[in-house]
């Protein structure tokens, strides 16, 4: 009995002594509690939600910016009886977006063979959307959220930063207006409003995880890419593409455009193209026909991408350090670099006082400005800061703002065209045609299949031997053009397309 009951005190001094400590810790550290008490409670000291689980005010308000925002995001539907299986390759863009599915199943005229989203910018029917919902089209639809559907007009594109802009007849109708997307911060609440899967009306929220991305996913359908998105978690699906990342006024931040995911949907990470961006390809495309861009002029080297510099010192003997800057590789002739004195070997680490961290931030600083503009670059050679005054030419190196009207007619077709040898004509069993050289991606001729070594026979079933002969025909044309022309393989095709 004296041994059990030594045990019984022991127990109970150790359990008393265990309940003063707790006490004494608790009463000296009360800031360092990590549970909530009924104190907490009563004396509101968390202001996010409320104990009855209520959204307080310091909430942004989702539904007032849903519903400014869902009448004005449209589905779009994509008729085209070009056919996937034709290409050589398939685009990142319809394995993210689109529905190749239904194009390997054969062509009905009846149903869409790509979807996407597109954002209502003003009453009187203008449209923005990617590039990539509406490429290749023949016919596209446009659905209003109240179900009534159009028949738009394609009034324009931009493969460089994958903007298209299209018109619907209608007025009166709801639109989004654009915000300063430079004024958003890492952190900043956003909504992606779209139809993903083909359900329409939906938002989704998230937060501005990153800005100014570049994710190379443009250079397969554009020759000089600008990529620099706005990244968010908010959920973005096959369909989203082309639909709306706002505000939490509902205020248009950025079209949503891609996404990186290992499965090809929704993983947290979703790419928008800024507002500001498409704001300046729309207004360029609805003033000149033609989107409006300055170069600088050189082919550059991201100074912090350590394995693209690695390979880079290895080839050409060089010790460039991993930096912050854009390294100049080469000067395109007659740019408006070369003019202002910059050299092969300079680093380039500020445009207009902004901060150069890759050629994608360089290509966005200059990307909406003009031909014709001045920009302040701030380089380092030799390890000595230099600034140089740089006027922006565009790709054929004018100055000077310019039309659709004024562009030649190899310039609407984006390629050059070169004589065949007699070397080409026999192997080839023709005597006739011209060989395409320099294509641009996103162009007329790449639209329908055309690629650089193809050879063109015919134009609207005129033989051609030479540029001139294809200038000529198409000179003074605007309407549909038909093309004949030959691949590396010999097979021949006969396709079309419409010149404004």
């Amino acid at each position: 009995m004296k041994k059990y009951f030594g045990y019984l005190m022991v127990g109970l001094f150790s359990a008393t002594f265990a309940v003063l400590g707790m006490k004494f810790f608790s009463s000296n550290n009360s800031s360092d509690n990590p549970l909530v008490t009924q104190a907490d409670r009563n004396n509101g000291a968390f202001s996010f939600v409320d104990y009855n689980g209520n959204y307080t005010a310091t909430v942004p308000d989702f539904v007032s910016a849903s519903q400014k925002t869902v009448n004005a995001v449209v589905s779009i539907n994509n008729f085209s009886t070009k056919s996937s299986n034709n290409r050589q390759y398939m685009d990142p863009f319809e394995f993210f977006f689109g529905f190749p599915e239904q194009q390997r199943q054969g062509y009905d005229p009846d149903k869409p063979t790509g979807m996407g989203s597109g954002v209502i910018i003003s009453s009187d029917g203008y449209i923005v959307t990617n590039n990539h919902v509406i490429k290749g089209s023949d016919k596209i639809e446009v659905v209003l959220n109240n179900q009534k559907s159009y028949i738009a007009e394609l009034v324009g594109t931009d493969p460089n930063t994958d903007i298209a802009l299209i018109k619907v007849d209608a007025k009166d109708l709801p639109f989004v207006k654009f915000v300063d997307s430079d004024g958003i911060n890492v952190g900043d609440w956003v909504l992606a409003v779209g139809n993903p899967f083909g359900l329409n009306s939906t938002v989704t929220a998230g937060i501005v995880s990153a800005k100014g991305r570049s994710i190379d996913i443009l250079r397969r359908n554009a020759n000089n890419p600008i990529e620099s998105f706005i990244q968010t978690d908010a959920a973005i699906n096959p369909g989203n593409s082309g639909g709306a990342l706002v505000n939490p006024n509902g205020d248009l931040v950025g079209i949503n455009t891609a996404i990186s995911s290992p499965t090809g949907t929704f993983s947290g990470y979703g790419f928008a193209i800024p507002s500001n961006l498409v704001k300046k390809v729309v207004e360029d495309i609805k003033k000149y026909g033609i989107v409006q861009r300055g170069y600088i002029g050189i082919q550059g080297l991201d100074l912090n991408d350590e394995f693209m510099l690695k390979d880079y010192n290895k080839q050409n003997g060089t010790n460039y350090k991993n930096q912050q800057g854009v390294l100049v590789q080469k000067l395109v002739e007659n740019g408006g670099a070369m003019a202002a004195g910059i050299e092969k070997g300079d680093i380039i680490t500020e445009i207009d006082g902004q901060k150069i961290s890759s050629f994608g931030k360089l290509s966005f600083a200059v990307g909406s400005k003009y031909p014709g503009d001045k920009v302040e670059v701030k380089l380092l050679r030799d390890g000595k800061e230099k600034v140089y005054t740089v006027t922006l030419r565009d790709q054929n190196g004018n100055t000077k703002r310019r039309s659709i009207s004024d562009l030649t007619v190899a310039e609407k077709l984006g390629a050059e065209f070169e004589p065949l040898t007699e070397r080409q004509k026999v192997s080839f069993g023709i005597d006739y045609g011209v060989m395409v050289k320099n294509i641009q991606q996103g162009s007329k001729l790449s639209g329908i299949g055309i690629d650089n070594n193809f050879i063109i026979l015919k134009v609207n079933d005129k033989e051609v031997n030479d540029q001139k002969d294809i200038e000529k025909i198409l000179k003074s044309h605007k309407g549909k053009v038909s093309i004949s022309y030959v691949d590396p393989y010999g097979r021949i095709y006969t396709r079309g397309f419409t010149i404004d």
